[in-house]
């Protein structure tokens, strides 16, 4: 079994899934935008994973490598119809490859919040074994609006409708964050869209009550991330 990531800045790469895919025994390989790097041919893969990143889907323009990056994942989803896992940036950029519309929301979700399945969500593959109630790590002010063709809502907040959805039989995303390690609130703080959303959306002290509120949470941080892992690797077995 063999996955491919694209990535799209270093400190937003699987978290602790590469810990799981190291004890899965389960092969990666990263393209890192930000780095120049290309596609490779996708027929040679089992799975496709995109993260996340503090660029927009329609900044073609600043981002030229967006305008393949949707082609692949639309040409994945379509065409190698194999399963694919989107997180926040890859959420948004599977809604626009696959014809949906992204906006900026009217109240950015920034900290330690709550997200709840949809009924559909309770019944998919994805998030079976997790609770109803995820508390999980945002930090976005954009969000899938329009759904594309073919999809189904699976988590929601008070905030943002579209926290997790399905497109068609193979494609996954999920707005979210459950693939947190304990380094990875500081590490992204250090990325200055990310610390200008926060400061603007909860104010200049609330880095250190965000890492506070997150440090008991850690263990069902984990717990959630292997669930969903062991089930999308399940989604995956079932393919090959």
């Amino acid at each position: 079994m063999k996955f491919l990531v694209f990535q799209h800045i270093a400190c937003e790469h699987p978290g602790i899934f590469r810990s799981f895919l190291r004890e899965a025994q389960i092969e990666w390989d990263t393209v890192e935008f930000d780095k120049g790097d290309t596609i490779p041919r996708l027929d040679c893969y089992d799975a496709l994973w995109v993260m996340g990143g503090p660029m927009d889907v329609w900044e073609e323009a600043r981002y030229p490598w967006l305008r393949p990056e949707k082609e692949a994942i639309r040409n994945w989803v379509v065409n190698v119809k194999k399963p694919y896992l989107g997180v926040c940036l890859g959420h948004q950029l599977l809604a626009d490859a696959m014809g949906g519309r992204c906006v900026v929301q009217r109240r950015p979700e920034i900290g330690i919040l709550k997200v709840e399945l949809t009924p559909g969500g309770q019944c998919d593959e994805l998030f079976a074994g997790i609770d109803r109630e995820i508390q999980c790590l945002q930090w976005h002010s954009v969000e899938v609006r329009e759904l594309p063709p073919a999809s189904v809502v699976l988590a929601s907040s008070s905030d943002c409708s579209c926290q997790a959805m399905r497109v068609g039989k193979n494609a996954w995303g999920i707005q979210f964050h459950v693939e947190l390690e304990q380094n990875t609130i500081d590490d992204w703080a250090k990325v200055p869209a990310y610390v200008q959303a926060l400061e603007e959306t909860l104010g200049v002290d609330e880095l250190r009550r965000m890492k506070a509120e997150a440090e008991p949470k850690y263990p069902s941080f984990q717990s959630n991330a292997k669930q969903l892992f062991d089930n999308f690797v399940s989604l995956v077995e079932s393919e090959l």
